[in-house]
């Protein structure tokens, strides 16, 4: 069995650099950012103890750059649909978050658009799935920011009941949505 080529990181800089330079360039809006991104990317590169266990370097490379750019966006919207977090697991820090890219400004990064329009399709779908009641608790507490308190008064029931409808229509949102979070994590 052939021995596997010792990687070194400037073989590899020298190797992805430029193309994974544009590959980030193509996701923000400025050449600075870009820069940034990049060099994140490199520093993890260097933290790792043993580059020859990374199978596909270009696919590792890649990932993780996409990653940053996310967690640039992350940091920078504001952050609505606070119940509808899509992910499979309780870790916060999985590396994405969809609630954070649906109202990421278009201008700073157009290859968005379509992953936005696409998520604003199905969450629609998947709300007219749901029982009109959970349907109109969701809507008046996530768009209309009204509390669970101010809906179950406004509507004349128990509080409980209100929180409870939110809780099945999040966990109808959550399922059917899944999949849409997994091609974006991968």
């Amino acid at each position: 069995m052939p021995e596997k080529a010792q990687t070194s990181i400037p073989e590899t800089i020298r190797q992805y650099g430029k193309k994974l330079f544009g590959f980030i360039r193509s996701k923000v809006n400025s050449p600075e950012d870009s820069e940034d991104i990049l060099q994140e990317v490199w520093y993890q590169l260097s933290a790792l103890t043993n580059l020859d266990a990374i199978e596909n370097m270009g696919a590792w490379l890649y990932r993780v750059a996409r990653n940053k750019v996310i967690d640039k966006y992350r940091k920078s919207t504001t952050v609505l649909f606070d119940d509808l977090s899509v992910s499979s697991d309780d870790d916060e820090d999985d590396g994405l978050d969809i609630k954070n890219i649906l109202l990421a400004d278009e201008s700073k990064d157009p290859s968005i658009k379509f992953f936005k329009e696409q998520f604003w399709n199905e969450l629609m779908a998947a709300l007219d799935e749901l029982p009109e009641k959970q349907r109109e608790v969701f809507l008046l507490n996530e768009i209309e920011e009204l509390t669970l308190q101010q809906i179950a008064d406004q509507c004349g029931e128990n509080i409980k009941t209100i929180i409870s409808r939110k809780g099945y229509a999040v966990k109808h949102l959550r399922e059917r949505l899944q999949g849409m979070y997994q091609e974006l994590a991968t």
